[in-house]
């Protein structure tokens, strides 16, 4: 994984700098543009730092329209965008594939006229007008984080049962009971229409399973790290309790969970402990480094394309015909925001 050092070297943004960028320091005023390339080269750094590609091209080059969800800036509010988006890049590159970016229009997508693609990535979630026009380009269309059309396409999507999962069970089995959920109580599905936080949901069902739910730790925040700030800080002065762990639906909610807990003179993980949901590159270089539910987003990226290269227009091979859904089986990184609750370390001590 790339160091704050690497990153300043790589960007010739103070070290200092970065770190203010990567906890979204409300005090610190920085352009998207210095925000894009500090997250871009986190990525491409942790990726030159562990991933080797040679002889992994096709022998013949392909070309495949790219659907993003989100346009760039909004990807600098949910870095995970960004990062899906630039790991199918490196993958292409890797592969010798031709990427051409789609442009969101009023009706869908459009690209030049003389351009014919081999098949598209669709990056997130689209309404069914927009998944219409996707397929107009081409038929050979790859979901990536939604399977909005599984009798026609392919999609790669995270198992977040699983995850969800992972994460309590580890909480419970150092100690934990009393633990809170931070996200929205409502997201959009795959069809874009809003639905209930899968997250959110799937914490509840399992702590219910538990014995141990508890309403008064939910705290409902958008997928934000200001907004999350400002809604535990607020939570924390009217003097509502606290659970002595929180699970976030992604990384903005546990960077701004963080910042509110500091500024109102609480510890992580020494007070409160923090599972964030995710795992990109930031988890690793902010402070404290994240213990995270990792979706695997280079692997994720990496079976999408894949999944594109083998419903292309043969050209003296072998064409797969019937789409398929890869699940992604997530797994929880250990690192610095978890530890056991204050109360079972002071009792292991008074009884050792």
């Amino acid at each position: 994984m790339a160091t704050l050092k690497e990153l300043a070297a790589y960007t010739g943004v103070s070290a200092a700098a970065i770190s203010r960028i990567l906890n979204n320091d409300p005090t610190m005023s920085v352009s998207e543009g210095t925000r894009a390339r500090v997250l871009e080269a986190a990525g491409k750094l942790n990726y030159a730092a562990t991933k080797s590609r040679k002889g992994r091209s096709l022998k013949c080059t392909l070309r495949i329209g790219l659907a993003e969800m989100l346009s760039p800036v909004e990807q600098l509010d949910d870095p995970y965008y960004l990062y899906l988006k630039s790991f199918v890049g490196e993958e292409c590159t890797a592969r010798k594939i031709e990427v051409c970016p789609l442009h969101q229009t009023e009706h869908g997508f459009a690209y030049p006229e003389e351009t014919t693609l081999d098949g598209v990535i669709a990056i997130g979630i689209f309404t069914r007008g927009q998944i219409a026009s996707l397929r107009e380009r081409s038929d050979n269309v790859v979901f990536l984080d939604s399977s909005p059309d599984e009798l026609h396409s392919d999609s790669v999507v995270i198992n977040f049962r699983l995850g969800i999962e992972t994460a309590l069970s580890h909480l419970f089995a150092i100690g934990h009971t009393r633990i809170g959920f931070i996200g929205p109580e409502e997201k959009l599905d795959d069809w874009k229409q809003p639905a209930p936080e899968l997250r959110r949901t799937l914490f509840i069902r399992y702590m219910r399973q538990r014995g141990s739910y508890d309403a008064q730790y939910l705290l409902t925040a958008p997928m934000n790290a200001g907004a999350t700030a400002a809604r535990l800080r607020a939570h924390i002065q009217k003097g509502a309790p606290l659970p002595t762990a929180y699970l976030t639906a992604n990384e903005e909610n546990a960077i701004g969970a963080v910042r509110a807990l500091r500024e109102s003179g609480l510890r992580v993980p020494e007070d409160v402990s923090i599972i964030s949901f995710n795992d990109t590159p930031l988890s690793e270089l902010i402070e404290p480094p994240l213990t995270s539910v990792s979706t695997h987003l280079r692997e994720m990226c990496a079976t999408a394309v894949r999944l594109v290269t083998e419903r292309a227009p043969a050209r003296g091979r072998e064409q797969r015909i019937l789409p398929q859904k890869v699940v992604i089986p997530p797994s929880l990184v250990l690192r610095d925001s978890v530890a056991p609750p204050a109360d079972c370390i002071k009792s292991e001590m008074q009884n050792g």
